[in-house]
This record gives C-alpha cells, sequence and structure tokens, in this order.
C-alpha cells in the first residue's frame, strides 16, 4: 500500500539525453523547478549534445517494467509525463502498467519526429501509440509535425492550416490536444490551441528571438503534469506550464552550453511562482 504524500510527485517516462537539456534531464529540471518532486523511467540512453544526436540505446522492456514497479509501489504519484518511447514493445509495457497503477493525471509528449524531420517511430508504433496511450492521457503536446505524423497529413503552413486539423485532432482516441505552433516560424507570435471536447484555448506569445530552445517541448509538457499533480485544473495548469517555458527561453541566452543548440533556461528564477 502506497502511503500518501503531500509532496507533488511527477513521474516522467523518457530517453535520457547526455547533454542535459532534453528528455529525462530536462523534465526533471522542470519539475522541481516548478514546484513538484520528479521521479524518473528510462526508455532509452542517448549519445547527444546541442549538436545533434549520435547513438539511441533502448532500454530492455522488463527493465522499464521494474522501473515502473519500483516507482509506482513506493511513491504517491500524482502525475506522469510520457516522452520519448522507441519501439512498440516498450509501448505497450508502458501503457499495461499505467492500467494497472492508474495514475490521476497523464500528459503524453508524443515525440515522434526528429528536428531533421525524420521519424523516430516506425509507422507500426505510430499505430501502437495511438491504440495503447492516447486513449490514456489527459493531454497530449505534440508539435505541428508530430500532429501531421499521428494524422498521416501535412505539416500545416499557417495558422490557418492549423485550425483546419482541430476536428481531425478531437477525432483521435484521447481527451484533450494541445497543438504547438512553435514552428510556424515566419509568425511574429506563437500560438497553441488546448483542444478540448467542446472548446478551443489559445496561447499566444511573442516569438522569442534564439537559437536555445534545445528541450522546449520536453519542457512544457513536463511543467504541465507538474502543475497538473499540484492540482491546477487542466487549462491552469497549461496556462501556468505556457508562462514557464516563455521565460524560460526568453533567458535561454543567458546560459553558454555548447555550440549549437542550446537549453531553455530551467531555473531561471530559482523555483518558479506562477502567481507571481
Amino acid at each position: 500500500m502506497v502511503a500518501p504524500s503531500k509532496t507533488p510527485i511527477t513521474l516522467t517516462i523518457a530517453g535520457s539525453d547526455s547533454g542535459g537539456g532534453a528528455g529525462i534531464q530536462a523534465d526533471i529540471k522542470a519539475i522541481s523547478a516548478t514546484g513538484g518532486y520528479a521521479c524518473s523511467v528510462i526508455t532509452a540512453l542517448t549519445a547527444q549534445n546541442t549538436l545533434g544526436v549520435s547513438g539511441i540505446l533502448s532500454i530492455p522492456t522488463d527493465f522499464v517494467e521494474q522501473q515502473l514497479d519500483a516507482v509506482f509501489t513506493d511513491m504517491d504519484v500524482k502525475a506522469v509525463k510520457i516522452g520519448m518511447l522507441s519501439d512498440s514493445n516498450i509501448i505497450k509495457a508502458v501503457a499495461a502498467k499505467l492500467k494497472q497503477y492508474q495514475p490521476k493525471h497523464l500528459v503524453i509528449d508524443p515525440v515522434m519526429v526528429a528536428t531533421s524531420g525524420d521519424l523516430l517511430l516506425q509507422q507500426d508504433a505510430i499505430e501502437t501509440l495511438k491504440a495503447e496511450l492516447l486513449p490514456l492521457a489527459n493531454v497530449i503536446t505534440p508539435n505541428l509535425p508530430e500532429a501531421a505524423a499521428l494524422l498521416d497529413c501535412a505539416i500545416p503552413q499557417s495558422q490557418q492550416e492549423m485550425d483546419n486539423l482541430i476536428d481531425e485532432l478531437r477525432a483521435l482516441n484521447t481527451k484533450n490536444v494541445l497543438l504547438k505552433g512553435g514552428h510556424l516560424e515566419s509568425s511574429d507570435t506563437s500560438t497553441d490551441l488546448l483542444i478540448t471536447a467542446d472548446d478551443v484555448f489559445r496561447f499566444s506569445t511573442q516569438r522569442i528571438q534564439t537559437q536555445n530552445t534545445h528541450g522546449t517541448g520536453c519542457t512544457l509538457s513536463a511543467a504541465i503534469a507538474s502543475f497538473l499533480a499540484q492540482g491546477y485544473p487542466l487549462v491552469e495548469a497549461v496556462t501556468h506550464a505556457k508562462g514557464y517555458i516563455s521565460h524560460a527561453i526568453y533567458h535561454a541566452d543567458e546560459l553558454e552550453i555548447g555550440s549549437g543548440h542550446g537549453p531553455v533556461h530551467h531555473f531561471f528564477a530559482g523555483h518558479f511562482d506562477p502567481t507571481a
């Protein structure tokens, strides 16, 4: 029997980024900076830095399951964030464990497309993700290439084309979708759409000119999970997470990390107060 905890515990299930800017490392930083306690289950190891990924090593499925059992049988996990899952077998194993332990909140960042445009998941794994995991999620957070991969359509090139995906995304077997518009780089603003069953909430922020945006998707989804674990309703959790990631991007150039696309500044203010 897991003892209830007053500490808002969030579990991240994702891959490790040896460069520290994305994946498990970004998630732990974001959860910690936004007032939560982070624990982790690692699904893959990557050899990467600010210039790119040079290698990926998947963790055996049975050891992913062992990690999940270790966390869930001891800790009062309020929310789970899922990032990189490398193949169908791991997706099925994670889905089975989530059905077994039934955490209250689940945020899925469907990491499927590399910055280069290459698919990180094969088509059969994408179908497994849609069938096994998306129905369990409170919210999924695809960027535009990931939404296109989920829907098997062209990547939106304008705000209108983003809007045209709303009905198709609602038809996915998942509760809510946060469609991220950061890839529309021709726009002076960046607009995300939180698509619920009967409404669309728009979050627009001024686009910040920086090359240090590595790990933004991981950071945003982890922050959403952290705020859900603290008891915020979904719209408020997304609002606070958007505020956090905007500040983290704004302050990213204060860091000097590597010679490529550096990370956002997770601890720009120490502990982030969403009410400030």
